[in-house]
Parts: structure tokens; C-alpha cells; sequence
């Protein structure tokens, strides 16, 4: 359970860091929202997911899916540079991720 709350929190995580570009384009409430609201529950759960699994890994966890997804969303909705050299810095994290979750 505690891997299934870590991986939800990196998708929050994703969802502030959206919410962030949205109300850098254009300030409103339902910007904000996202932004709050995204980092709130993403904060939450990786607290409740940290109870039973090691703080390190959970950390790294969290913040690589934050990496990764973040960057995706960049390259997909927000004209971000779709490098050879940035995506294979992507699929590095990712496997670094996969890497954790697959020794411990």
C-alpha cells in the first residue's frame, strides 16, 4: 500500500506543478486551486507513504515521478524542447525509479 500512496503522490505532484504553469499564464482561482490542491494531497500521501517504507526511497520515489511527469507534461502542453538529450535524461530517471522499486 505504501508504494500505491508513493506513486499517487508523484501524480499530485505533477498536478501542482501544472497548476503552476497554468496560473504563471493566467491567474485565477481554479489555478490556484490545482496548484494548492495538487501539492496538498501529494504532500499527504506521501507522508501516509512514508510510514512503511523508507524515507530515502520514498523521496526519491515521489520526486522522480515529479521529474518525469512534470517533463512530460512540459514536452506535451507546453511547447518544452523535445531534445534526443532530454528524453533519455527522462528515461534515466525513470529507470532509476523502476530500479528502486524493483530491489527493495
Amino acid at each position: 500500500m505504501s508504494w500505491f500512496l508513493v506513486i499517487m503522490a508523484g501524480l499530485f505532484e505533477v498536478v501542482g506543478v501544472a497548476g503552476i504553469a497554468q496560473y504563471n499564464k493566467k491567474a485565477s482561482l481554479p489555478n490556484a486551486l490545482m496548484l494548492g490542491g495538487g501539492f496538498l494531497i501529494s504532500f499527504i500521501l506521501l507522508s501516509l507513504g512514508m510510514k512503511d517504507m523508507p524515507m530515502g526511497t520514498a523521496y526519491a520515489v515521489w520526486t522522480g515521478i515529479g521529474t518525469v511527469g512534470s517533463a512530460l507534461i512540459g514536452i506535451l502542453f507546453f511547447r518544452e524542447s523535445k531534445s534526443f538529450m532530454r528524453i533519455l535524461f527522462i528515461i534515466l530517471v525513470l529507470g532509476a525509479v523502476i530500479g528502486l522499486k524493483l530491489i527493495g
